[in-house]
């Protein structure tokens, strides 16, 4: 993909919306990720000038890579993703990427039956959620507060994460230099100017927001910090205008789930994760 035209990010949206039409699923493929400087890597296959399959990719970490993908219904069976795949597989082994991660509907009978038939093994099941409407009984404590991150405070950023989400701190430390961006921006949180947690904030758009990476230092969990935190940036976000605020969580997650609930949050989808190395493929 060289075009990022309207027309050409036009055409994407409509198969993306005829997939999800004639699949009867919750597809989502990232349409807002592609953008010539600093977007997802992708290819598409045209038939004259009618777009029938789509790949698109990226690396949080350089080892592995996140993919999202499309065949329009009336072309499958014939190829076509394995044949996108395997030109943007080209593109991932010359950057050291080990290990490919579908994400996949839940709802999508076509997208389950591909991925089963290339091996790829289940990881987890992820919620999508979007907020309906901030709970206004939420307030936060006198002493909290949440500042931009700078760059002194990446060593509490790694160690904070590391902690809550059981990553080493060599990953994480890797994974935040890959994911230092314009569009991408961290809120520490204080408690009387102590540091106990953080927040991340992906602006898709002007108008769409993903929120990322909410996590409280182990020692200082079950104080009610992760729902103050969550709830402090919400409410940035609607003061800047923010009209579309969405996250993810893990479907095992009880206890992220509830607090996403408490704060306005509802799910939108469902989507499974499945992986497969390179040379599998």
């Amino acid at each position: 993909m060289m075009d990022y035209s309207n027309h050409q990010i036009d055409q994407i949206r409509t198969l993306e919306q005829l997939c999800k039409t004639n699949d009867r699923s919750s597809l989502r493929v990232g349409v807002e990720s592609l953008k010539a400087i600093g977007g997802d890597e992708a290819y598409l296959c045209f038939l004259g000038r009618q777009l029938i399959g789509f790949v698109s990719w990226y690396t949080s970490d350089g080892t592995e890579a996140n993919i999202n993908g499309m065949v329009h219904p009336g072309f499958r069976r014939q190829g076509v993703f394995k044949a996108l795949l395997k030109r943007a597989m080209s593109e991932m082994l010359t950057q050291g990427i080990e290990t490919c991660r579908f994400r996949i509907p839940s709802n999508s009978k076509p997208g389950i039956d591909f991925i089963k038939h290339i091996g790829a093994i289940f990881r987890t099941s992820e919620f999508s959620m979007n907020l309906n409407q901030l709970h206004a009984d939420i307030s936060c404590r006198s002493g909290l507060t949440l500042q931009l991150a700078e760059n002194q405070d990446l060593e509490f950023m790694v160690r904070c994460s590391s902690q809550a989400f059981g990553d080493s701190e060599t990953w994480t430390r890797n994974y935040f230099a890959r994911t230092i961006e314009p569009e991408r921006v961290t809120y520490i949180a204080l408690d009387s100017l102590s540091p106990v947690g953080m927040i991340r904030v992906n602006w898709v758009n002007k108008d769409t927001a993903v929120i990322h990476d909410l996590c409280v230092l182990t020692s200082q969990q079950g104080r009610g910090y992760g729902r103050e935190i969550l709830a402090g940036v919400v409410k940035l976000l609607l003061e800047q205008k923010c009209s579309t605020i969405r996250l993810g969580v893990v479907t095992e997650n009880r206890r992220a789930l509830n607090l996403y609930h408490s704060v306005g949050f509802e799910i939108t989808a469902e989507s499974s994760y499945y992986v497969i190395t390179i040379h599998e493929l």
